[in-house]
């Protein structure tokens, strides 16, 4: 696939306002031994079911002769916070290490997400000794405490000499001519929910949704943008990413449906989503058309646009398709979720 974003941990340092799910936050002794244990039990199985090759094929980028270039795809970890001392060794490590012993060195990509605040020379070497291809400081926006405004400067500007120290290199500007994705890095990468981001109005989840942060509409189709569960179908092909939760449940998204697709502590990634090929509601998702997924199953454009208009917690009227994803998947898809598993299971039972 050429993504695959894995969380590992809902253990944080921080208790974002806008956080997309109110799972990400500190945790104290028992608590935290425990959402870190999850992590820790599962993620070899996780790693173990992920696609025996993380190449994928990018008609975008054709060779010589016309056909797809071939390139690597890339596994991003992800929190809460993963550098905290907590997971750091526990729980990071040995998932890095497990994905360098399925895939060999340069088989798959890792790359980081961090809030950065916690990044020190030693923690840098440490990542780059377990082959880290990007780290992304994912914490550039007003809403996190520190981050506002100008104060972003000064902690870009450590960062960043810290970076250059430990040999990391700026990801490259498309419009540079180089294309990163074929290069080796390691790469560094600054980013948030800022205006004009892909992410910037804000998914309706989470602490977001329970503080009336989101400013999506109707119009605003996070299904179609990436991350958004278009392509998710389509591994081996450019486009392609799925979102995994620490106990293995997988989502064609990284908002994450309101039903996972499989779990992949008990079966294989590329077996669960081969399972949905040709299902006209997955196909619509796949399309990056949540308008259109109920059609098969008689919830119509009319029907799903009226389910996607609700009240936030502020008592103000909201309407964004994630709405309408939600209760479809609620009052329709759980029965249909549930007989295509039945079938896969049954099916590997043959076999």
């Amino acid at each position: 696939m050429e993504s695959i974003y894995y969380v590992l941990t809902y253990a944080c340092h921080r208790k974002c306002k806008h956080c997309y799910d109110t799972r990400f936050r500190p945790y104290v002794r028992d608590e935290l031994k425990a959402v870190i244990g999850e992590g820790i039990d599962n993620h070899r199985r996780i790693i173990a079911n992920l696609p025996d090759s993380m190449s994928y094929l990018d008609p975008a980028h054709p060779k010589t002769d016309g056909s797809p270039s071939k390139r690597t795809g890339r596994i991003i970890m992800a929190g809460g916070e993963l550098l905290i001392d907590p997971v750091r060794e526990t729980l990071l490590y040995p998932a890095m290490d497990a994905v360098q012993e399925k895939y060999g060195h340069g088989g798959a990509r890792i790359s980081l997400q961090t809030t950065g605040d916690v990044v020190t020379p030693e923690i840098l070497h440490e990542l780059r000794e377990r082959g880290v291809w990007m780290i992304a400081v994912a914490s550039l926006d007003d809403y996190h405490v520190g981050m506002e405004g100008e104060k972003r400067i000064a902690f870009v500007e450590k960062l960043t000499s810290m970076f250059k120290a430990a040999g990391f290199e700026e990801a490259p500007d498309p419009a540079s001519g180089r294309d990163h994705l074929t290069e080796d890095g390691p790469f560094y990468v600054f980013f948030g929910a800022q205006p004009g981001k892909w992410i910037a109005e804000l998914w309706p989840r989470g602490r977001a949704w329970e503080n009336g942060l989101s400013t999506a509409t109707m119009e605003t189709n996070f299904c179609s943008r990436w991350s958004g569960a278009r392509n998710f179908l389509n591994h081996g092909f450019a486009g392609s990413e799925v979102a995994i939760e620490p106990n293995g449940d997988v989502f064609p998204c990284c908002l994450k449906t309101k039903l996972p697709l499989g779990n992949l502590t008990e079966e294989s990634l590329v077996g669960i989503l081969e399972s949905l090929k040709g299902h006209p509601v997955f196909e619509a998702l796949n399309a990056g058309d949540p308008l259109h997924m109920g059609e098969s199953m008689g919830w119509g454009e009319e029907a799903f646009s009226a389910a996607s208009h609700t009240t936030t917690p502020k008592g103000e009227p909201y309407a964004n398709l994630c709405i309408g994803c939600d209760r479809f998947h609620e009052e329709m898809l759980g029965p249909v979720i549930r007989a295509v598993r039945e079938r896969r299971l049954s099916l590997a039972d043959v076999g």
